[in-house]
């Protein structure tokens, strides 16, 4: 089932995290942030959704880099349920994809909880000052790549690099619910 996001609060503060990365680091919060922002992902492997648009995130996040935004994409989802998305798996998918970016496990689930997220993709882009800006979707083109879609997310953190604000009218990103562990 298609989960949507809800809208930016804008100004709100990045949660502080230190998590493992399948480069073999531990990377936190603070050291993560670029010049001008930080793009923060929830993605896993399985979800045909972040399947669809991996690519494109790959470039967007590259060239955000060029203009000092820096990114990180996190997966929180439930191994022991959906094994796709185990650690083991995780440095698979990142090799497979070429990130230029961490991708790192939230395997007690507690960041995803702090940053109240809620599918896969789900965007979250900060300020400088770890101020959130943007809180919305990839692009328009959803599931299947359009050609000439308008790249909503990587508009939206130019702009932050730019003024360190994001824009007034965002679209929520859609996907794949977080598997949340059982209780």
């Amino acid at each position: 089932m298609a989960v949507e996001t809800p809208v930016c609060d804008f100004g709100w503060k990045a949660p502080h995290f230190s998590l493992p990365a399948t480069d073999g680091k531990t990377y936190d919060l603070q050291e993560l942030m670029g010049e001008k922002g930080l793009l923060v992902m929830f993605i896993c492997n399985h979800c045909p959704y972040v399947k669809s648009v991996i690519d494109r995130i790959v470039r967007d996040t590259r060239e955000l880099k060029e203009l000092g935004i820096n990114a990180v994409a996190i997966c929180a989802n439930d191994a022991g349920e959906y094994p796709e998305d185990s650690f083991d798996n995780m440095k698979v998918f990142a090799r497979d994809h070429g990130f230029d970016f961490p991708y790192l496990h939230d395997e007690d689930q507690s960041v995803a909880k702090a940053y109240n997220a809620v599918c896969t993709p789900d965007f979250f882009g900060f300020d400088r000052d770890f101020g959130l800006q943007y809180r919305g979707r990839l692009d328009a083109s959803r599931k299947e790549a359009a050609p000439d879609a308008r790249r909503d997310l990587f508009e939206a953190m130019k702009q932050v690099a730019e003024t360190g604000h994001g824009p007034k009218d965002q679209i929520p990103s859609m996907g794949c619910s977080i598997k949340w562990k059982a209780a």
